[in-house]
């Protein structure tokens, strides 16, 4: 077996594909702006998160269409260099809800929403520093 992706359903497919994309800078497989699915990668690695337009899920399955409440998922991304990433992003529009501040001794951690209201969590993980 293989995790292929985590897929966020979302109600806002375009302002969603512009968060993944242009501020957190992960790079879209084939450019479906307009969705109805879009998967994203980092630049190293495989694992990848993928955009479904809320409605198409519903669409199979009619309880994916309720509005989602609460916090359902929360992405996790591993960075180089924490501080610098969170530089580029805010300059790109993101807005930082917490860090970066350290999580354990051996992490360090900040946290933002994508437009659906998703938690992403930026990792630098310390021990790779050396």
């Amino acid at each position: 077996m293989e995790l292929a992706q985590v897929r966020l359903l979302v109600s806002d497919f375009a302002a969603c594909y512009r968060f993944y994309a242009d501020v957190l800078g992960l790079k879209p497989q084939s450019g479906a702006t307009g969705g109805p699915y879009e998967k994203f990668s980092p630049h190293t690695g495989s694992a990848g998160i993928a955009l479904q337009d809320r409605s198409m899920m519903a669409g199979v399955l009619a309880e994916a269409g309720d509005t989602a409440t609460g916090h359902r998922s929360l992405v996790v991304l591993r960075v180089d260099d924490l501080d610098a990433y969170c530089a580029g992003i805010t300059a790109r529009g993101a807005t930082l809800l917490h860090g970066p501040a350290p999580m354990t001794d051996r992490m360090r951690v900040a946290h933002l929403k994508d437009p659906e209201g998703n938690l992403v969590e930026l990792q630098e993980w310390l021990l790779l520093r050396g």
